[in-house]
């Protein structure tokens, strides 16, 4: 795959196996350092509950349709699809258009390497970053 950086410099990235990149992973490159990961902005609906009650039952409403979902502490971050929308506000919801990178969880039978948790510390990719 060919890439380019934001200062313009042009990479080819030829990996062994296909790999989930995340926003803020990082690539060693051969002649050394690294190149951060950083996930384009895209169109999706933050969701928002006037209680965590409601907002663990937004998550499971969605999961139960196996829709990609981005889990944050105060919203789900979706795909813009006018159904799931509509589900969501029905249930009681309050939902936000925003244009940002969207990282939404690898789910429970992806390669361990593939799931994103917000705990660990990335150290198979020789460098450190926050979450």
């Amino acid at each position: 795959m060919r890439l380019t950086t934001d200062e313009g410099a042009a990479l080819l990235l030829d990996l062994p196996q296909a790999v989930v990149l995340r926003d803020g992973d990082g690539l060693a490159l051969d002649g050394g350092g690294y190149v951060v990961v950083r996930a384009a902005a895209e169109d999706i609906v933050e969701v928002t509950a006037a209680t965590p009650e409601l907002l663990a039952r937004l998550a499971w409403h969605i999961g139960n349709r196996h829709f990609p979902t981005e889990i944050h502490s105060d919203c789900i971050r979706i795909r813009d699809d006018h159904v799931m929308v509509a589900m969501v506000e029905g249930l009681g919801a309050r939902v936000r258009r925003v244009r940002a990178p969207f990282n939404p969880e690898g789910g429970a039978y992806a390669p361990a390497a593939d799931r994103h948790e917000h705990t660990h510390d990335h150290g198979h990719h020789g460098h450190d970053h926050d979450h």
